[in-house]
């Protein structure tokens, strides 16, 4: 690979920031300038904000958020298999201590991060949140 010329650099950085500004402007206006949408005067639900002062508690929660949505799907699948009766009674036991170890590993990494499980229950908007309410 041959190397750039000290210009043919510049000129790289300064096309990868027009594209940038353009992106920028593209991108919808922050929840802040936007008017509620129910005409309350209310602001719109916080979405992430990453800064260089929080991006690695964002990290966290962002991988803890899929590990858990992961975790309440492997559950599911669990019960699923149960009520189908596809287990051994052994298979049973064995499933459900490891998706109690699941659970508090979960809860113990939360903690760690100061999080609580609340906190990785994502607002998607129109969706509604990403994780079922417990039950």
């Amino acid at each position: 690979m041959a190397t750039e010329e000290p210009h043919d650099a510049a000129r790289r950085l300064e096309e990868v920031a027009d594209a940038a500004a353009r992106a920028f402007r593209l991108l919808p206006a922050a929840p802040r300038d936007l008017p509620a949408p129910d005409g309350t005067g209310h602001p719109r639900p916080h979405r992430i904000s990453t800064n260089p002062d929080n991006v690695e508690r964002d990290l966290v929660k962002l991988v803890l958020t899929l590990v858990e949505l992961l975790r309440q799907l492997m559950e599911r699948q669990a019960l699923h298999r149960v009520d189908q009766g596809d287990l051994t009674e052994e298979q049973e036991e064995r499933l459900g201590a490891t998706l109690l170890v699941l659970h508090d590993r979960m809860s113990d990494l939360c903690a760690q991060h100061g999080l609580t499980m609340d906190d990785l229950n994502l607002d998607l908007g129109p969706l509604g949140p990403l994780l079922p309410p417990p039950e």
